[in-house]
């Protein structure tokens, strides 16, 4: 008997193999896979937009009848457009440091890797590169490091973070600084949240605890237990927004969508507020990575499934697409439940003011478009581009956000703090052809506005935007 059976599956606990439950994901996935789930009852429970059991969710993403799968999406995309509206979130990486002294072999910045182009920046460079992304117009960030005590200690993220905030150049400002680092440890997520931070996101990259300590062979990450039970500290810490995503490829989809759903559900059901946001990276190529040594990729339709799946599922979750996918990939799961998308992305340590060195990216970048050519491109497909924050400086974060999103009552601040900051873009960065197709847009938002009074206030911000104010929030 192997050391996991002797774990029993219990959504609340706080062992990692009892709540991610190797015996409970493969009986999940043989049940499904035999045939023991009704589709039309998963449907009609699914169109009622309150989310599924991950048993559920599996069987509709591994139901192959086409008239199914066309319901599925159709399904996703009501939820995305009750939920969400056409709001597309938008953000940029911000490489700090890729020194680290872990040995993932799907990543080029284990530390073997002896002939990348090792950076960390200075409060300085830090600057130069905040500035260069508020001249694209980003005003949400998202703080990635590796892993290194020498490099990547708490003590220069906290004044990381302090510089970024503090940086007003012309109308630029960063609003939210969302923080991708290391699993770390109650006090230290305490310290993140005192700085303001926005959604503390951690992959697991993989829930199969052999797969995950055979990629993850030295460093502290290969301890399965410490990084898979990271949300509860931050949780502890004080952090209610927190983001989860898999690593698609590293092993078998079935897997890691079925157990990143029982993650989602293990928050929901012990801190009573699910995830903010999950992610669903597939693998890239890299220096120093050998893709084809990881044989369970992930092809553009099952990709576009698995998207339309979570957003019925957990359906009040925003849902990222990274510049990882190709610009047709990231439309298509945009139609069936994306929220938030990368834009003008550099995933090297100081890539937006100096050229990259093609060695020191963390990952190839599918989507090479300017930030403008993206902001052009949805709004002219009928999306809303958002630059919004007013939700974390307002206070609407974990169990409140979540509240405002079941109910409904979200539209009444998102729609209208979207399209304000949209018109800050326009007036303050886009280009000529853009600000066309943002005009356009913004028209057909304002008249979709539910609710009176907002309309007749969010007429106002815009005209106090067009007269040189900033930042109206609702």
């Amino acid at each position: 008997m192997s050391l996991e059976t002797l774990f029993k599956y219990d959504s609340k606990s706080r062992n990692a193999n009892e709540f991610i439950n190797d015996d409970e994901i493969l009986k999940t996935i043989s049940e499904v896979e035999s045939g023991d789930y009704n589709i039309r009852e998963i449907l009609d429970k699914a169109s009622l937009m309150k989310g599924l059991e991950p048993k559920e969710a599996l069987a509709l993403l591994l139901c192959n009848d086409k008239d199914s799968e066309n319901e599925m999406f159709e399904i996703a995309k009501k939820i995305k457009l009750e939920i969400y509206g056409k709001r597309i979130v938008l953000f940029a990486p911000l490489y700090l440091s890729n020194y680290c002294i872990n040995g993932c072999v799907y990543c080029p910045y284990h530390a073997k890797n002896s002939h990348i182009a090792r950076k960390q920046l200075s409060q300085d460079e830090i600057r130069a590169e905040v500035i260069a992304l508020q001249d694209m117009g980003h005003k949400r960030l998202a703080l990635e490091t590796g892993e290194d005590p020498d490099y990547a200690s708490m003590e220069y993220l906290l004044e990381s973070i302090k510089t970024i905030y503090s940086i007003k150049h012309k109308n630029g400002a960063i609003r939210r600084v969302n923080v991708n680092i290391a699993a770390t440890t109650v006090e230290n997520y305490r310290k993140l949240k005192d700085a303001g931070i926005g959604t503390y996101v951690l992959f697991q990259e993989t829930y199969h605890k052999p797969t995950y300590e055979k990629v993850h062979p030295s460093g502290p990450k290969s301890n399965y237990e410490y990084h898979t039970e990271a949300m509860d500290r931050a949780m502890e810490g004080g952090i209610d927004d927190v983001g989860i995503g898999v690593l698609f490829g590293l092993y078998d989809y079935k897997y890691d969508f079925t157990a990143m759903l029982y993650h989602a559900k293990h928050l929901e059901d012990t801190f009573g507020c699910g995830p903010h946001t999950i992610s669903v990276p597939r693998i890239r190529p890299a220096d120093d990575v050998d893709v084809k040594s990881f044989p369970n990729a992930i092809v553009d339709s099952l990709f576009k499934k698995i998207v339309a799946v979570l957003r019925i599922a957990v359906p009040y979750t925003g849902i990222i697409v990274s510049t990882r996918e190709s610009q047709k990939s990231r439309e298509e799961a945009l139609e069936v439940g994306v929220s938030q998308i990368s834009g003008g992305s550099r995933t090297s340590v100081g890539g937006y003011v100096e050229e990259e060195e093609e060695n020191s990216k963390q990952f190839e970048i599918s989507d090479n478009r300017s930030l403008d050519d993206i902001i052009k491109w949805l709004s002219d497909i009928d999306y809303l581009p958002s630059f919004c924050t007013a939700c974390y400086r307002e206070g609407r974060t974990g169990d409140r956000f979540m509240a405002f999103a079941k109910s409904g009552q979200i539209k009444n601040f998102c729609q209208a703090n979207a399209i304000i900051t949209l018109k800050e873009y326009e007036n303050d960065y886009a280009k000529e052809e853009t600000r066309k197709s943002i005009d356009k847009v913004m028209a057909n938002e304002i008249e979709r506005v539910p609710n009176e009074k907002v309309k007749m206030k969010l007429v106002d911000a815009l005209k106090g935007i067009d007269e040189g104010r900033r930042d109206f929030k609702f």
